[in-house]
């Protein structure tokens, strides 16, 4: 038994039971990854996968099995490189971040700067994902830290994951709009004119769906789109007002709007920092993690970690 083979297994799935996709994806050949599952099967004593002719079809029921024992093995061998590496190297590295783009945008240019002054070494890679695009990258050990409203809280098995900042939503709409004299502002008022904000599934649009269904109105939406710059453009241009986390509004940057509070219209968000159980991280990241939140030491965090 070797890493390759269970490699080229890991690989197999991940491309859907494409050898071929597999192979390329290792840069070896597709008859040399089939020789080295054949291989791998004969010492194990099971097939780990159906077959139609020379076809992969699945994982059978051993194979399904086995897999998470796979994952696990060539985690540990990972974490061991990165481990030694550290050892090695103790300022110097690789982060990636994987996030949303309101929070790569608002949220952590501050925190990514200071932590730029403290590890100049370390290459940060911020990878702008949708949310279940991150937690496909975390699961794989793609990115070492996932930051997120939604979709992160969805695999406890998988994830340990600590609140980053609370949010809400509001409403944002030209400086001379009529809205901007609505005292108390209400949810009513704002099913009287056409909405732009969020795709379903990014910035906490489900929060804004429930608090409209709650109040048993239905928001004419007209365009959604993934962040808030494009929304802010959109009602600039007149095509509705909009709802917007308000941590994406900024008075000297978006002059001729005016952002209004709807703490009291919408529930509260909270941002998650995720980590995928198992997963090695450098010294360095825990600092990173302690920029977000000054709760977050690297002994409560490994803790989390290892708690099941």
């Amino acid at each position: 038994m070797n890493f390759q083979q269970l490699r080229i297994v890991r690989e197999t799935v991940r491309q859907r039971f494409n050898l071929t996709e597999a192979s390329n994806a290792l840069f070896t050949s597709q008859s040399g990854a089939s020789k080295h599952i054949r291989d791998l099967e004969d010492e194990l004593g099971v097939e780990l996968f159906e077959r139609r002719g020379k076809r992969i079809l699945g994982l059978t029921t051993a194979g399904g099995a086995l897999l998470e024992t796979i994952e696990r093995m060539l985690l540990d061998a990972e974490n061991l490189k990165r481990s030694a590496h550290q050892l090695a190297n103790q300022d110097q590295g690789r982060l990636a971040i994987a996030t949303t783009h309101t929070q790569a945008r608002y949220s952590l240019p501050p925190i990514i700067a200071r932590f730029k002054e403290r590890f100049p070494k370390v290459h940060l890679e911020l990878h702008q994902c949708s949310p279940g695009e991150i937690v496909s990258l975390l699961k794989t050990g793609a990115v070492d830290i996932g930051i997120a409203t939604e979709a992160v809280n969805e695999d406890g098995a998988s994830f340990v994951r600590f609140p980053f900042h609370h949010w809400h939503h509001s409403v944002i709409v030209p400086d001379d709009h009529p809205l901007t004299r609505a005292a108390p502002l209400t949810l009513e008022d704002v099913a009287d004119y056409p909405v732009v904000t969020y795709h379903e599934g990014f910035t906490g649009r489900a929060r804004i769906d429930q608090a409209f269904e709650k109040a048993s109105l239905v928001p004419n939406v007209v365009l959604t789109a993934l962040d808030a710059d494009v929304i802010k453009t959109y009602v600039e241009l007149g095509l509705g007002i909009g709802i917007i986390a308000s941590l994406a509004y900024h008075p000297d940057r978006d002059r001729g709007l005016e952002l209004l509070s709807g703490e009291s219209l919408f529930p509260r968000n909270t941002t998650y920092l995720a980590l995928r159980r198992g997963h090695f991280l450098h010294a360095f990241a825990y600092e990173f993690l302690q920029l977000c939140s000054a709760a977050l030491d690297a002994t409560t965090v490994q803790q989390a970690l290892g708690a099941r």
